[in-house]
């Protein structure tokens, strides 16, 4: 049985709005600097450790795949706008490959994005300063931004391509970006996946049909609650390549899903209809100035979600809305929460004491006499 997952309490101090890329731009790497243009300031790098290897691995993939490729191929690296929110603004980035190793790269511009959504002076000149030329410029650009290379620069254009993504369009993690590869004919190229990004071709569109076609069965002539929580279950029991009746379900109805030295939990809500994904990163630690501070720098940092203190409870959150229920939001939350808490159990106790749900050998900081203590919620 798990403790009620709280609301954040009044006490809670609050956490600034999510960062959605590193810092600006400010100029085209050269080719021995390839392997660290994504890494984050060491400030940020401790919390952003995963969600930057993750970038890493799509800019090395990426990379691999415009030296393989024949030539013909278009690539297309979109902003799931979905997933992103950012409804008819679709943010995307468009390869060709030429016959003679050279690329020709297009960027979206302003002239096909939708007010409130176009990039404004500042991102305009961290597009340049990545080494994008103005729309126009570059002939076939058109109202795109226009960029050429050599597949023999694959690893600088990778990583720029990436930066592009990631600091100017927002992406805050591969897992936002869906990918097409195709030939001169518009058929379908197979390609290795580019790390956590989403193939719109292959074993990845199989699996998604596949989940689609168990989603459509979940659903039937019940209240929109029952449906949904159905739905969460056959999305969470694809993930953990289980039966959907095998799942850890603890009495108050929550999925348990161990993730190192953490547990994290999904729970269904009803109104409103909200999937929560949440852990609780420590317990039996001593609530103090210097940990709300600590948590509420933290949730500046994050990708997504939060984190707060309720009681003696550090908890980790990452909602996903359950009405126009997505399954692409739960499998990403779920994602990053079961790295975040694992990582984030170990760094807080580390510095604050407490206990790691899963951490037998951990002692509780002090604490006074007859104090209320959560326990472990096993």
């Amino acid at each position: 049985m798990t403790v009620g997952h709280p609301s954040t309490p009044a006490s809670d101090p609050p956490g600034g709005p999510p960062e959605h890329g590193g810092p600006s731009a400010s100029g085209g790497p050269s080719e021995h600097q390839h392997e660290s243009i994504l890494l984050d300031e060491p400030t940020t790098a401790d919390l952003r450790a995963k969600v930057t290897q993750a970038w890493r691995e799509f800019a090395r993939a990426l990379a691999e795949r415009l030296q393989e490729l024949p030539a013909g191929t278009h690539v297309e690296l979109t902003l799931d706008p979905t997933a992103s929110g950012t409804g008819d603004a679709i943010y995307s980035i468009s390869i060709d490959l030429a016959d003679d190793g050279r690329l020709s790269a297009w960027a979206v511009g302003n002239a096909t994005l939708p007010q409130g959504y176009r990039l404004d002076r500042a991102a305009v000149a961290d597009m340049v300063a990545l080494g994008w030329s103005p729309p126009g410029v570059v002939e076939g650009s058109g109202e795109n931004f226009g960029l050429t290379g050599d597949t023999a620069e694959a690893t600088r254009l990778a990583a720029l391509l990436s930066r592009t993504l990631r600091d100017v369009y927002g992406a805050p993690h591969p897992a936002f970006l869906v990918y097409l590869v195709h030939d001169a004919e518009g058929g379908p190229v197979p390609v290795e996946p580019l790390g956590t990004a989403r193939s719109e071709f292959g074993p990845d569109q199989d699996v998604e049909a596949d989940l689609d076609e168990a989603l459509a069965a979940a659903q039937g002539p019940r209240t929109d609650v029952l449906a949904l929580a159905e739905q969460v279950r056959t999305v969470v029991s694809a993930m953990l390549k289980s039966d959907s009746d095998k799942l850890q379900v603890d009495s108050d109805g929550d999925i348990n899903i161990r993730a190192g030295s953490a547990m994290v939990f999904v729970r269904v809500r009803d109104n409103p209809p909200l999937v929560d994904v949440f852990s609780p990163v420590l317990t039996e630690v001593e609530p103090t100035e210097r940990l709300y501070v600590k948590l509420s720098e933290l949730t500046n940092r994050m990708p997504i979600g939060r984190l707060y203190c309720a009681d003696d409870t550090v908890w980790a959150s990452i909602p996903v809305f359950g009405r126009d229920f997505q399954a692409t939001h739960l499998m990403l939350a779920v994602q990053v929460m079961t790295g975040l808490a694992d990582e984030l159990d170990d760094r807080l106790h580390g510095e604050f004491g407490g206990k790691r749900f899963f951490g037998e050998g951990d002692k509780p900081g002090r604490r006074d006499q007859g104090e209320h203590r959560t326990g472990m919620y096993l």
